[in-house]
């Protein structure tokens, strides 16, 4: 159970880092609340947009969908278990799938909660593919761009009293904008990185899984429609080179993946 702290405390953790920010030069890359109040956070936006895509009728439950959802762990928990994630442990880490196959796209928001869209996992070739993208989103949770991103867009004193159950209408606004939510060139090279540690940690996956499905989306954007993932995460062109470079300097790009199951998770959509 998470437990709030109180308001003063709060400050005072708030000033002791915003000295601490302030003395190293780089609050733009540093959280200043803790990974408590990201969990909190995480489990406030996340319950939103649950309740919002259920009122429209997109959110898979695990209840009505189980081999959906037995298929895509199995994914999610290969990248999970390893063995590279610094929250593993911390986060709840849940992966939720959004019925739309017109969008193509994918997002986490803090503390580790995951959404992908039925449009996204159609749209990939396979399961190296589908571990590469999950492994970019949970490189944002897990390396806190999420947090980082909103607080530089919103400022630590909103994000704060979402904590603390203040200001209910920007939660909603928040957590409906969540998914457009642009990342730093920083982030998204870091996060692509990331998705090649954790594929790799996994023994199983080809680890420049995120490249391919860069370069499928490139070529088709030369001749029609581009993902919305991309619109989300710019600039493929040179993060697909360092990607398959960061692969062939760990060694495991050549390896070769069953679509049995991937190919199965499709068909049930």
């Amino acid at each position: 159970m998470i437990r709030f702290l109180s308001k003063p405390w709060l400050l005072l953790s708030l000033a002791a880092s915003l000295a601490t920010s302030a003395c190293s030069g780089s609050g733009d890359g540093v959280v200043l609340f803790s990974v408590d109040d990201d969990k909190a956070l995480g489990t406030k936006v996340a319950a939103k947009t649950d309740s919002t895509y259920q009122a429209s009728g997109q959110l898979l439950q695990r209840s009505a969908n189980p081999q959906v959802y037995q298929l895509l762990d199995g994914v999610v928990n290969r990248v999970l278990n390893s063995g590279q994630l610094t929250y593993r442990n911390e986060f709840p880490w849940d992966v939720k799938i959004i019925k739309d196959d017109n969008i193509q796209n994918a997002f986490a928001t803090p503390g580790g909660h995951i959404y992908v869209f039925t449009g996204l996992i159609k749209y990939l070739d396979n399961e190296s593919q589908l571990a590469g993208v999950l492994g970019h989103e949970i490189a944002h949770a897990d390396r806190r761009h999420t947090s980082k991103q909103l607080q530089q867009q919103y400022g630590i004193s909103l994000l704060l009293s979402l904590v603390l159950g203040e200001n209910p209408n920007q939660l909603v606004t928040i957590a409906s904008e969540l998914g457009q939510l642009k990342f730093s060139r920083d982030f998204e090279r870091e996060a692509d990185l990331y998705s090649v540690k954790y594929l790799n940690g996994t023994g199983y996956y080809a680890c420049n899984g995120t490249a391919g499905f860069f370069e499928k989306a490139q070529k088709e954007g030369q001749t029609g429609g581009t993902p919305e993932f991309l619109s989300t995460h710019p600039d493929p062109g040179s993060r697909v080179e360092a990607i398959n470079t960061e692969a062939q300097t760990e060694g495991c790009t050549g390896r070769t993946v069953d679509n049995t199951n991937f190919d199965k998770l499709k068909s049930l959509l």
